[in-house]
């Protein structure tokens, strides 16, 4: 194949699926350009050095997997089915299985600390949104947007290390629509009012 048949997204694409598989160590140039069927040459012709594809990859992750994810809930107007949409895509089929969890395992590297703080901000700030179109103060749209994500880490972690006693949280499983139904109603459920107390939402 020839360098310019390999785009620089293959060769992002290709690190980030290396890193969910074997972390950082498991981005290797001549690993990645013989699964991609290329030579070292093609690396070079989109990176500097493999610091770049790194940091590259990370940014191309942050743009798929929250940016873009942001901009199309965004469009539903209806404030419950923007909520709920936003953990079904989020829980929803992973585009590289186990991507997640290994980034959040290498966030001693810098790179990955620094994009890794910046998704995490950019997400629980979304949620504070949603639950803040639901109706909920500031502070409960804060406390819902933490236990929302906390839940969204497990979900994943779940997936990773115990699929065979938790098969639910894999999306294929028979039981994966219903537990994910009732984890998003745990999760989008008002708290009951004080006796006596009006209620807003």
């Amino acid at each position: 194949m020839a360098k310019g048949r390999v785009t620089k997204d293959d060769w992002t694409m290709a690190a980030l699926r290396a890193l969910a598989r074997g972390g950082l160590s498991a981005v290797a140039v001549d690993v990645l350009a013989r699964e991609l069927a290329v030579s070292r040459g093609s690396f070079y012709w989109h990176f500097e050095n493999r610091e770049a594809l790194l940091v590259a990859a990370l940014e191309a992750w942050e743009r798929h997997a929250t940016a873009e994810v942001i901009t199309t809930v965004r469009e539903e107007g209806d404030p419950w089915t923007r909520a709920r949409m936003l953990f079904a895509v989020a829980l929803g089929t992973e585009e590289i299985a186990g991507l997640e969890p290994a980034l959040v395992a290498h966030t001693a590297h810098p790179a990955v600390a620094e994009v890794v703080a910046r998704v995490t901000r950019t997400r629980l700030d979304f949620l504070a949104e949603i639950f803040g179109g639901l109706g909920f103060g500031p502070q409960e749209s804060r406390h819902r947007a933490l236990a929302g994500y906390a839940a969204y880490l497990g979900w994943l972690e779940l997936r990773r290390t115990a699929a065979d006693t938790a098969p639910e949280a894999l999306p294929e499983s028979p039981g994966a629509e219903a537990a994910l139904d009732h984890l998003i109603g745990m999760i989008l459920t008002p708290p009951p009012a004080p006796q006596g107390a009006p209620r807003y939402f």
